[in-house]
This record gives structure tokens, sequence and C-alpha cells, in this order.
């Protein structure tokens, strides 16, 4: 309906436009009851005029019903927004897509429209025989049932999941470089030192051997263990 700005100020704006076309109510019911006194008088035709009353009212009421459903939308998009913890520039990005690609506008793509729209968004899918396997452990997740067709539920829920996960893996390398004092690189000692015991275990069970340049005996690779950690990459 041409309402631009954030989705508080879209719904802010198509509210007031609830309110106008609701306060036009008495004018519809005046133009009802005039039509009824020129139908009593046998007046079945108007010169003037290519409106009947019918396509008015019908007008009128389609018209609230298309507010309606877009107040609706916006509410469930802030919803959404707000309960997947994603920007309002993200889930565009992600819904412009879905759409961009779902070129029946069923609400629903095909595995290849899908996999495109991975790549859209920058998503890697190796054209080789890992990347099949790696496409197909996608699908098990965006499409559980098989049925053939990914809707944009399923494809939010992942691409949120992704961008999540993302977030999360980078902070968690932040905090160990932290620990670590800057180095690529962080020692048993230190974790032992700096985190709970059973944490602190788990992670140095865990934790590769960091094999760059300037290791020193039993260095960890601690940027290795949170990606891994993540899904982005295998220990």
């Amino acid at each position: 309906m041409g309402v631009h700005g954030t989705l508080e100020d879209q719904l802010h704006r198509l509210k007031e436009y609830e309110q106008g076309v609701y306060a036009y109510k008495p004018h519809i019911e005046e133009l009802e009851r005039v039509h009824q006194a020129v139908q009593e008088s046998m007046i079945f035709e108007n010169r003037y005029t290519q409106y009947t009353m019918e396509t008015l009212r019908v007008g009128w009421e389609q018209l609230l019903t298309s507010i309606n459903r877009n107040i609706n939308e916006v509410e469930n998009q802030i919803l959404t927004r707000d309960s997947k913890g994603i920007t309002q520039e993200q889930l565009n990005e992600f819904r412009s897509s879905f759409n961009h690609f779902d070129k029946n506008r069923t609400g629903r793509l095909t595995p290849e429209e899908f996999k495109s729209c991975l790549v859209s968004l920058g998503y890697s899918i190796g054209k080789d025989r890992q990347g099949d396997i790696d496409f197909q452990r996608i699908l098990a997740v965006v499409d559980p049932n098989s049925t053939g067709y990914v809707h944009f539920d399923a494809f939010l829920d992942f691409m949120t999941r992704e961008s999540t996960d993302t977030d999360t893996a980078e902070q968690v390398i932040d905090s160990f470089r932290i620990l670590a004092g800057d180095k690529p690189y962080i020692l048993p000692d230190e974790l032992r030192r700096e985190l709970p015991p059973d944490q602190a275990e788990y992670c140095i069970q865990r934790m590769p051997p960091y094999k760059g340049p300037n290791a020193v005996p039993g260095a960890l690779d601690y940027m290795s263990f949170s990606t891994a950690l993540y899904g982005e990459s295998d220990l």
C-alpha cells in the first residue's frame, strides 16, 4: 500500500488509514438511506454517475479488509522479527530473496529454487559430491517430511539459525582471544585459570592442537574449536 519506514512506522500509518476509512462509515450509511429512498421512488438509473450503491459499499468493505490484512501481516512480521532475534533488515532480505525465487507466489520453494536462494544470500554450496551431501543435509532440516518443498517459515528458521550461529561463533572466538591475551592459541593452564573446572576440561579435551606459527607445546586451537562448535567447520 506504499507504506514505508520501520515496521512500527508502517503499522502506525496503516492503523491511521484504518481509522480514516472506518470513520467514513456514516457516509456509506447515509448513501444507503438515500439509495433506498430513490429506489422506493421507482428511480433505478442515475445518469450522473457510473457507480452503483453496491459498487461503493463493496469497494469500501474491500478497502477496509485490505488494510486489516496488511495490519495483520506487519504485526506478524514484527512478532517474527522479535521472536527470531534478527534485525528488520535481515528479515526484509530473507523475505525478498525468498519471494524472488518463489516465481509462482505459492509460499514455497522447490529444492532447486531453495538452493538458488541460498546461493543468492551468500551461502556456499559446492558443485561436487560433498556439496550435494551438504545440501541434502540442509534439506533434511528444512523439509523433514520430504514433501519436496521448502516453506517460508522453515526457510526463515534455517536462515535465522545460520545468522545467529555465525554471530555466536565470532563472539566465542573473541572471548577466547581475550582469555589468551590476543594470542592465536590458548594454553590448558589459561583455560583452567579462567573457566570453571568442568568447562575448562571440556574445552581442553576437544580443542585440536594449534599448528600455526609460533606454536608452543600444548597450544590449543580455539578458533577451529569455536567454528566447529557452531557448525561452520569440522574438528
